[in-house]
């Protein structure tokens, strides 16, 4: 059971196959992997990722899944990244176990921010928070 936490969206005026060919190169070890497999995310700590479609989801520690979708649009494709509280026990302690990083989702949606700019420069296209 997923509980969404914060989500947030961007335009990439380019060719939706194009943005997902780019983001699976940025976000996955190999570039285009497909099912699921465990990547080492910093030294002594791992996640899940799974691929499937235009989604890549990272899942790891007790409580965290983000997933990263391409999607079409009218202007290119539409770049999403949600996160979730995927807790199967003590799931109401994530809020509180989190409160150490106050400001989790103005933090996120810079982080995401900052990606959509990176990846319109290197496709050379122009971004937009949705």
């Amino acid at each position: 059971m997923k509980k969404l936490i914060t989500e947030m969206s961007g335009v990439v005026e380019a060719p939706d196959a194009k943005v997902w060919d780019d983001l699976a190169r940025s976000l996955l070890p190999d570039g285009h992997q497909e099912g699921r497999f465990t990547v080492e995310d910093f030294p002594g700590h791992t996640s899940t990722v799974e691929v499937a479609g235009r989604t890549i989801a990272f899942q790891g520690g007790w409580w965290y899944r983000g997933e990263w979708s391409v999607e079409p649009h009218p202007q290119g494709s539409l770049l999403v990244h949600r996160v979730f509280n995927v807790a199967t026990w003590m799931r109401w302690g994530v809020p509180l176990a989190n409160r150490f990083f106050v400001g989790f989702k103005e933090s996120t949606r810079k982080g995401f921010a900052e990606r959509l700019v990176q990846l319109g420069n290197r496709l050379g296209c122009s971004t937009r928070l949705a």
